[in-house]
C-alpha cells in the first residue's frame, strides 16, 4: 500500500491531526486491523513512535484496540470520525457563543465600550467610514447598520439574497418592526420570487431592476456592496457616515420606486 503524499496533506487540515497521526491513521484504514508493526511498515513512520500515536489516535475515537494478544487496533469508520468533529464543532461552538454572549455584562467590555465613545467623539462625522472585508463581517455590519435605526431603513438588493439569507434578515425585520422603524425595500428578481418574500416577511418589497446592493439606516448611513460573487473572504462592501450623501441616495431611491 502505498500512501499518497497529497492525501496526507488533505487529510492532515481535514482532520487535525499531525503529521505521523494522519499517516498512521490512512495506514490503518487500509488495513482494518492492523499491529504496530504492520501499521509502522505501511505508514513508514517509526515504531518507536507508532505505539504513541495509535494511542493518541485511541483516545481522539479515531481507532479502537482490539481485545486479545498480540495488541491490534481497528480502524474507525471515516463517516463516524465526521460526525464526531462536527458535534464537537457544534458544542465548541455553543460554547464560544455563551462565552461571547457573557462578554458584555463584564467590567472589561465596558471599559472598551469607553474607549471607543472617548476615542470617536473628536472625529468628524464625516470622517468615520471605511472598506469592509468578508462576507461574515459585512453582514454583521449589515445587522448593525439596520438594526440601530430609529426611524427607517432602506434596503436595495437581490432577491435571492433574501431567499438564501431569510434567516439573517427574518430576525432583523421582526426587531424594526417590533420598534416602529419603517422599512422600505426593493428587490430585482421575478415577480414570483419578490412575491414569495413579501408573503414570507409580511413586508411590501418593490420591483426594481437595479444591479446595486445597499442599505440605509435613518438616511445618516449607507452600506455599499461593490463586489460580485468570488470567495466570502473577498467580497468587499464600503460603510459611509455621510447624511448630505445619503439623504440624496434615499431621495433617488424613493423617486424611482414611486408608484411602484
Amino acid at each position: 500500500m502505498i500512501i499518497k503524499v497529497e492525501l496526507v496533506k488533505q487529510i492532515k487540515e481535514h482532520f487535525n491531526l499531525n503529521i505521523y497521526e494522519t499517516k498512521v491513521w490512512i495506514a490503518l484504514l487500509g488495513k482494518g486491523v492492523a499491529s504496530a508493526g504492520e501499521i509502522a511498515e505501511i505508514s513508514q513512520v517509526p515504531r518507536s513512535r507508532t505505539y504513541d500515536v495509535l494511542e493518541s489516535l485511541e483516545k481522539r475515537g479515531f481507532a479502537v484496540m482490539k481485545l486479545g494478544k498480540p495488541v491490534k487496533y481497528i480502524a474507525v469508520k471515516p463517516n463516524v470520525i465526521l460526525e464526531k468533529l462536527k458535534t464537537n464543532a457544534i458544542k465548541d461552538a455553543d460554547e464560544k457563543i455563551e462565552i461571547l454572549a457573557k462578554l458584555k455584562e463584564t467590567n472589561e467590555y465596558a471599559e472598551l465600550q469607553e474607549l471607543y465613545s472617548v476615542g470617536i467623539q473628536p472625529v468628524r462625522h464625516e470622517d468615520i467610514s471605511g472598506a469592509i472585508k468578508g462576507k461574515s463581517t459585512i453582514y454583521s455590519h449589515i445587522r448593525e447598520l439596520l438594526e440601530n435605526a430609529t426611524e427607517e431603513v432602506i434596503i436595495c438588493t437581490k432577491a435571492a439574497e433574501l431567499i438564501s439569507k431569510s434567516r439573517f434578515y427574518a430576525t432583523i425585520f421582526e426587531r424594526l418592526k417590533r420598534a416602529n422603524v419603517k422599512i422600505k425595500i426593493s428587490l430585482s428578481g421575478t415577480d414570483k420570487e419578490i412575491k414569495k418574500i413579501n408573503n414570507k416577511f409580511k413586508i411590501d418589497a418593490k420591483p426594481l431592476e437595479l444591479d446595486a446592493r445597499f442599505y440605509i439606516s435613518d438616511k445618516d448611513q449607507v452600506l455599499f456592496g461593490i463586489s460580485k460573487g468570488g470567495l466570502p473572504d473577498e467580497e468587499l462592501a464600503i460603510w459611509l457616515n455621510t447624511p448630505f450623501f445619503t439623504s440624496s441616495l434615499a431621495f433617488m431611491f424613493e423617486q424611482a420606486i414611486k408608484g411602484k
